[in-house]
């Protein structure tokens, strides 16, 4: 028995070894076609090479159908690097062919004659341009009976789609996508001609009027992208009775009104930020269940936020309106999926609620610029995915609890221009992520924690505008951006733990009461562009920097020329030179006047004695 089962493992074994070997073997007219197309693609080191590979269906993107009748069923030449385009009329002879994706290559027309032979391939179903240099006007394609699919995104292609949508009527089409191109005029209504379309991508272009009240009749689509273009008017209310829509994007347009109010009721994505869109938001519009993504960001939309939404949210954005109210009408409790919440530069009030620390998928929480007040609550700080959290510019109080140190996913940590106070927690040691670190404009006060050496990710230090004071730390040393120490309390020499920030581009000590020379470790921090030490205690000559360096000194008396910009700036060098010409010219004026008065006189003297003769 044993043996038998052997044998038969052998066998198979073999059959798998062999079969690609024996029988994938292409029908010899496809495979010299190929071969013939493989010589004509004009590019070094291509992909499809007989002499390494004489069998074309173990090309690269190459899909044969072998089971069945030995022919090519898939084409993809997608970044080959082609620039020509006179053999694209070879693979119409391929009428097996079902899909032809020439995407990601540098081509700028197609011949007339591919559109003309291909059309004559019932089977071919998608065709993918995108992402090349094409020019001019949408081909046609008419003659492409069986087409489904037409993707011509990310290209330079012009004027209306209106005629070439005409010439489409005959088709199946189920995807089209036009995206990043330059067509103008408006959406044509014959695109409720395509009953079957299941998606529209017209974004990135100049488009240009109205929706079509009418693509509401589009009853198979799921998706609707018209983002990035010039149009205007009324959302429709009619795309609410799209029942497979799943999303609709059309942000960064000229749309203006009110929200259709059951909009969101099959979508699982909206987005229809930088628009003008007035007016609330309705009660139970962020509710349905499908609803996982809202953007309705950079409008003037205005009043309360609605408490009651979609366990399924991920992503709230609402930021840049003028909506009000608490946000402790949020149930923070049943958003379990929730990942990013973006409520930044409203005039939103009341208390940051410590239900949102029930929130533990949170990883973007942005509160910035409203009228917040009350203390940081400790809950907050369950928060354990939170990589960004941005409290900027509200109202809050207190002290910085030590169980912030519990975000140790943190990348961004900006609680700046509050009235925060007390010391920084040596806690921000757990901080390994941390990239920009901004604490500026608050009442902090004591040192700056040692630990905060240990955050080699940190590339932004903003500590700027509290009551820090005590020595300073050892820095990390891949500071690259910024180390704004300005305003503080600070005192003594500045310290050599400065020293190794070679990265460093912008240092500001200003407003403090550093004392001593300015120490020539400075002029080692080889990618310095600012430095700012103006109104100290400094004393002694100011080294001479880089002319790459804007050196700001003022407020030191102490200092030997000092000066705001060294070395001289063009603004002042500007002002000397206008002095010197100023003076220059009122000496040539002085002169001149000399001249002509001294010539009256003359004159005067002589006509008087011709009078006395």
């Amino acid at each position: 028995m044993r043996s038998c089962i052997y044998r038969l493992c052998l066998l198979i074994y073999f059959f798998f070894c062999l079969y690609p070997l024996v029988f994938c073997q292409l029908a010899s007219n496809q495979k010299q076609l190929m071969i013939n197309i493989s010589q004509q693609l004009g590019i070094s080191n291509s992909p499809w090479n007989s002499t390494k590979e004489p069998n074309p269906c173990r090309w690269e993107g190459v899909t044969c159908n072998i089971p069945l009748n030995n022919s090519i069923v898939s084409l993809s030449l997608s970044g080959f690097g082609l620039s020509t385009s006179n053999f694209l009329p070879m693979f119409c002879q391929i009428d097996s062919l079902q899909s032809l994706n020439l995407s990601n290559n540098i081509l700028v027309s197609i011949p007339v004659e591919f559109f003309n032979s291909c059309g004559r391939i019932d089977g071919l179903k998608s065709l993918d341009f995108s992402n090349n240099k094409l020019v001019g006007s949408l081909p046609t394609f008419h003659k492409f009976v069986g087409l489904e699919s037409l993707d011509f995104s990310f290209n330079s292609l012009s004027g209306s789609i209106n005629s070439q949508l005409n010439d489409l009527s005959a088709l199946k089409i189920l995807h089209l996508v036009l995206s990043k191109n330059n067509f103008t005029g408006p959406i044509p209504t014959e695109i409720v001609i395509y009953q079957n379309l299941v998606r529209i991508d017209l974004s990135f272009n100049s488009l240009s009027g109205q929706i079509p009240a009418s693509i509401g009749n589009l009853t198979k689509l799921q998706v609707l992208i018209l983002s990035s273009n010039q149009l205007t008017g009324l959302i429709p209310a009619t795309l609410s009775s799209i029942t497979t829509l799943r999303r609709f994007s059309a942000n960064q347009n000229k749309f203006v009104g009110s929200i259709p109010s059951n909009i969101t009721k099959f979508l699982s994505i909206l987005d229809l930020s930088y628009n003008n869109l007035i007016g609330g938001i309705p009660w139970d519009f962020l509710s349905p269940s499908n609803l996982q993504t809202v953007d309705l960001s950079y409008n003037r939309l205005e009043g309360p936020i609605p408490g009651r939404m979609s366990s399924s949210l991920i992503r709230l954005r609402l930021g840049s309106n003028s909506l009000s109210g608490p946000i402790s009408s949020i149930d923070f409790a049943s958003l379990k999926n929730l990942m990013y919440l973006e409520l930044e530069t409203n005039s939103f009030t009341g208390m940051i609620p410590p239900e949102i620390g029930s929130c533990s998928k949170l990883a973007l929480l942005n509160l910035a610029q409203n009228q917040l007040n009350g203390t940081l609550p400790v809950e907050l700080f369950n928060l354990t995915n939170l990589q960004v959290l941005k409290l900027q510019l509200n109202k809050v109080g207190g002290e910085i609890p030590s169980q912030i140190g519990q975000l140790r996913m943190l990348s961004v940590l900006n609680i700046s221009w509050n009235s925060l106070n007390g010391i920084i927690p040596s806690s921000i040691s757990n901080f390994r992520n941390l990239v920009n670190l901004n604490l500026q404009g608050n009442n902090l006060t004591g040192p700056i924690p040692d630990q905060i050496s240990n955050l080699n990710s940190l590339l932004e230090i903003q500590l700027g505008e509290n009551k820090l004071s005590s020595k300073i730390p050892s820095m990390p040393l891949n500071l690259q951006i910024s180390l704004n120490l300005s305003w503080n309390l600070f005192e003594g020499p500045i310290p050599k733990t400065l020293s190794g920030l070679f990265s460093l581009e912008v240092l500001d000590l200003s407003n403090n009461k550093f004392s001593g020379e300015i120490p020539d470790f400075l002029l080692g921090l080889s990618s310095l562009k600012q430095l700012i030490l103006s109104n100290n205690l400094l004393s002694g000559v100011i080294p001479k920097f880089s002319q790459h360096v804007s050196v700001n000194t003022s407020g030191n008396p102490g200092l030997q020329n000092a000066t705001t910009n060294y070395p001289v700036s063009s603004n002042k060098r500007t002002r000397i030179a206008v002095t010197i010409l100023s003076t220059i010219a009122a000496a040539v004026l002085a002169i001149g006047l000399v001249a002509i008065t001294d010539l009256l006189i003359r004159k005067y003297i002589h006509k008087t004695e011709r009078i006395l003769r």
